[in-house]
């Protein structure tokens, strides 16, 4: 890079330049970055490659987007931390995509993350069709224009008479007062039984009917009010204005309806309410399929989809027994199995099919068995007649055995209510569509068939539309569906499902940063990951890549290699150029030995023998079709398969909970659909899940204080003498209480400034300067350290440092061993990746180990932010638990993790609706042998190697 301040203005259009980097643990790092190029930037972890690309890069991205706002922006800008680096030139706009989940709101979706849901509401306001439940006939709105271009269209010289029926509205109004005031507005003449009467007549002659109110009126008392007569002449655009006139005031006093008379005996009614079969429907607009507006939410669950009610989970336990079998748990007995008999009795005139699996039933024939028909009673019907009869304690005892967190059952989980239903395009509601997987919703808008008017409203709606399904596909997604919630999401779903936003809004010349997009990825999907991201690039746009995986790696145009090591070990750049030229790299670069195979992780020189086992037997949970797991206890155990293979659904969703229950552990998740546990559960005291979530939601919250050692600390400070003499209890040395913190920012070191339309700013403490504690706390040191200063040291400087406090050494030394020495003590928890937190809970058990325990470990992918030399010890780490007694499950697609394992659970052979097998059950040199499944082929180059 060139070491003088100039840069030629053709150096900044293709290249990024970076001066002095100090951030975090960079050593003065001076870096130049290509534009427009698929950079990867890689490094153990730790060694400072989040500092560069986030703490710098991004960072001063966003400072210079805030100082482009407002001058009230603008006035914050004087306070904000720059980035630590002399400067940086040549900078695009940045935008930051990370590994967390999106959101934690209840009602945010797939489909409205990717901006998909929002099309789809625009292509169904605008194109959709409404259709009437009952007739099933298109509902039509009659305009102005449409009756009179029938006028119009008639024989010239013909005699029309148009009509106007008198309104209903006016329910309190006789129709003596509604005639004076026609008269009133210069009308002179009524229609009634079919002859034509003048008003001044009719009022003479007072009928009875003129005393009762309209809404009172009979069908042969009803009247129809003449609003004009005219002669039709095509030609004479005069006449032809008076009768849109005419026409437009007869919808006016006929409330949306005019009758048309030609030549006294033939007449058509027109109606330009939208109306039909006597019902007034709502006409389509965004608002109406939009769950998060009153116009379109369902009524019972208010847009959530959700509500507290009967759980079909728990009356159709079993979805592979048909309603014949028995599927309908709560119409059993002698007493309450009398409905299914009444069912069954009647179900042939509705052409209910008895003996389909409850599973296999269309989303209508499961409407039709909960919400009853005229021909049957359905379950919701048995559940409300139990309702009506409280006071017997079997009813009570009924309806508690059933009753949980359930899909609404007015909306059936759309969310939407009922009238968005009969809105259609191309024939299907778009309630239809929402819960299609992705791969099914592409076939679906490639068939889809619409006429020629339709299909010019809707074509640059389905191209947003399609274009965003096929970067969904591209990146391994095709599993979800549009009315997935996003906090269910896992942190590589997420940011594959931002990055598909990001492609659909086609912003170039910008600098795209990524975390980990690879994660949750099994390796089969990385290379279409690959192509996406190249198409991203091939947009004008800078990619940064913080990356692990090999075929990523493998894949860059320039590659940026931070180390050698983590934490003050490393800062620095090993190497920085094109991907060919890594070997050039420097000798202690650890991703080109682990690249070229002169380092790796080694597969075991055998595997444990299996003697105990855990069996699932009959999992069917989402798309698990009815499978049976063996899982080894006192072995490491591995779970594989694509991305929607059902891996979550089997361990997380049914396996823990279930354990719990058995365990007398207690759960508030209740398993999926499963047949039983058996095998040696009471070997097991305990299951623990070590998964990705925060280890705490306080900004206050540390690692150091999750393993428990933090309260060594805080004595360890208040037994030194300074402290003794100002009578410094070991609370003064906490954060979390007043009395040593600062004051002004509670601890934080940092203070929240609202930025009301743009994300909140975090400013340092002008009070602390973000020591987070009062000066005269930060007297009182040990070994020459104050309470900051030791916060600050990380983990494996702390280890030396704490040498002589053997008890408060033990519990920091697992952070050291499951691979997290750079962090520091004293790090907000909230700045850990899901896989940094997920090691800090492992270590969290290490410190808290007792004789004699069993424990069943569930890892989600616990390779996250890991790289090739933090498998490593991340695996000396796991088969340390397992040689202690305890048994290790792990959720994972990393090759060196399986390959070492004593058991391999691969699901597949697909995602979504085509997984949910267990393809293969066995060693990984068995599976390997065996070809079954994408895993196999991948984990025997792996072996080879």
């Amino acid at each position: 890079m060139s070491k003088n301040n100039d840069h030629s203005s053709a150096d900044l259009r293709t290249s990024i330049f970076i001066k002095g980097a100090r951030a975090n643990n960079l050593k003065n790092v001076d870096l130049t970055i290509p534009k427009n190029q698929l950079v990867v930037v890689t490094g153990v972890s730790g060694s400072g490659k989040s500092s560069i690309t986030m703490d710098t890069l991004f960072a001063e991205g966003q400072r210079r987007y805030v100082e482009s706002l407002s001058s009230y922006a603008r006035q914050f800008l004087m306070r904000m931390k720059k980035p630590e680096v002399d400067y940086i030139r040549g900078i695009c706009p940045a935008i930051s995509i990370e590994q967390k989940t999106t959101t934690a709101n209840a009602r945010s979706t797939v489909g409205t993350l990717t901006e998909i849901y929002d099309f789809f509401r625009l292509l169904y306001a605008r194109a959709g069709r409404t259709y009437s439940p009952i007739s099933g006939e298109e509902v039509k709105r009659h305009s102005v224009t449409d009756v009179v271009n029938h006028i119009t269209s008639m024989d010239e010289g013909s005699r029309v008479h148009l009509y106007a029926p008198l309104p209903r509205t006016f329910d309190d109004r006789t129709l003596r007062r509604e005639l004076e005031l026609l008269q009133q507005k210069g009308y002179t003449r009524v229609m009634a039984n079919d002859e034509v009467t003048q008003i001044d007549d009719l009022l003479e002659s007072n009928p009875p009917a003129l005393a009762k109110t309209l809404a009172e009126l009979t069908k042969e008392e009803e009247m129809m009010v003449l609003i004009d007569r005219f002669v039709v002449k095509p030609g004479d655009e005069e006449n032809n204005k008076r009768i849109a006139d005419s026409v437009g005031t007869s919808f006016g006093e006929g409330g949306g309806e005019v009758v048309v008379y030609v030549d006294a005996d033939n007449w058509t009614a027109w109606n330009n309410r939208f109306e039909l079969d006597g019902i007034l429907f709502q006409e389509p607009t965004p608002q109406l399929f939009n769950y998060n507006n009153p116009s379109g939410a369902c009524p019972t669950c208010e847009g959530f989809g959700r509500t507290m009610g009967i759980d079909e989970d728990k009356v159709v336990p079993d979805p592979s027994k048909s309603v014949y079998d028995g599927a309908v748990a709560a119409w059993s007995g002698s007493t309450f199995g009398q409905w299914q008999k009444d069912f069954l009795r009647v179900a042939n005139r509705f052409d209910f099919p008895v003996h389909t699996p409850y599973a296999d039933l269309t989303r209508e024939q499961k409407r039709e068995l909960w919400d009853g028909n005229k021909h049957a009673k359905g379950i919701t019907d048995f559940f409300d007649d139990l309702g009506k009869k409280l006071y017997k304690i079997q009813n009570r005892i009924m309806i508690a055995r059933y009753r949980g967190r359930t899909i609404c059952h007015t909306c059936r989980g759309s969310r939407l209510r009922r009238e968005a239903d009969y809105v259609k395009v191309g024939g299907h509601p778009i309630t239809d569509l929402i819960d299609l997987p992705i791969d099914l919703l592409q076939k679906h808008f490639q068939e889809l068939e619409l006429n020629e008017h339709d299909a010019t409203i809707a074509k640059r709606l389905l191209l947003e539309i399609n274009n965003r399904i096929q970067s969904m596909m591209d990146l391994g997604l095709s599993y979800l569906t549009i009315n997935r919630l996003s906090n269910t999401l896992s942190g590589g779903e997420s940011q594959r499902i931002n990055l598909t936003r990001t492609l659909g809004s086609n912003l170039t010349a910008s600098m795209y940063i990524l975390d980990e997009p690879s994660v949750g990825l099994h390796p089969r999907d990385t290379e279409r990951l690959v192509a996406v991201l190249k198409r991203l690039r091939d947009l004008g746009n800078t990619v940064l890549v913080v990356e692990h995986e090999e075929g990523v790696i493998a894949e860059a145009d320039y590659l940026i290699d931070v180390g050698p090591a983590a934490g003050v070990h490393g800062g620095e750049i090993v190497f920085a150029g094109p991907y060919e030229d890594i070997h050039k790299a420097a000798p202690e670069s650890l991703t080109t030995k682990y690249m070229d195979g002169s380092m790796f992780v080694p597969v075991p020189e055998q595997r444990r023998r299996l003697t105990n086992w855990l069996n699932i037997e009959g999992a069917r949970m989402h798309n698990l079709k009815k499978v049976d797991a063996k899982i080894p206890l006192n072995a490491l155990t591995v779970v594989s398969g694509v991305s929607g293979s059902g891996k979550t659904s089997l361990i997380k969703g049914i396996l823990y909970p279930a354990l719990r229950r058995e365990l007398g552990e207690g759960s508030s998740q209740a398993p999926g659909s499963f047949s039983g546990l058996t095998g040696d559960v009471k070997q097991l005291t305990a299951v623990e899940m070590v998964n990705q979530s925060p280890i705490g939601k306080s900004s206050r919250s540390n690692p150091v204080t999750y393993v428990g050692a933090y309260d060594d600390i805080r004595n360890l400070m208040a037994s030194q003498q300074l402290a003794k003499i100002r009578d410094y209890k070991p609370g003064f040395f906490s954060f979390n209480v007043d009395g040593g913190r600062c004051d002004t920012c509670k601890g934080e070191g940092e203070q929240t400034v609202e930025m009301q339309f743009l994300a909140d700013v975090r400013l340092v403490c002008e009070e602390c300067n973000g020591a987070r504690f009062k000066r005269e706390i930060r007297d009182v040191t040990y070994n020459g350290k104050n309470i900051t200063e030791i916060l600050d040291m990380t983990v494996e400087e702390s280890v030396e440092f704490f040498k002589d406090e053997a008890k408060l050494v033990k519990k920091l030394q697992p952070l050291l061993d499951v691979g997290l020495g750079y962090i520091t003590l004293g790090q907000s928890s909230s700045t850990l990746s899901g896989g940094e937190a997920q090691r800090v809970k492992l270590a969290s058990f290490l410190t808290r180990e007792k004789k004699g325990e069993h424990i069943l470990f569930i890892f989600d992918e616990p390779t996250t932010g890991l790289h090739f030399h933090d498998v490593a010890i991340l695996l000396t780490a796991l088969n340390a638990l397992v040689e202690r007694g305890h048994t290790v499950l792990v959720v994972e697609h990393n090759m060196d993790v399986i390959k070492s394992a004593d058991w391999v659970i691969d699901l597949g052979p697909e995602g979504g609706r085509d997984g949910g097998h267990i393809v293969f059950q066995g060693t990984p040199e068995a599976l390997a042998d065996s070809g079954e499944g994408y895993t196999a082929g991948y984990l025997k180059e792996v072996l080879e190697k």
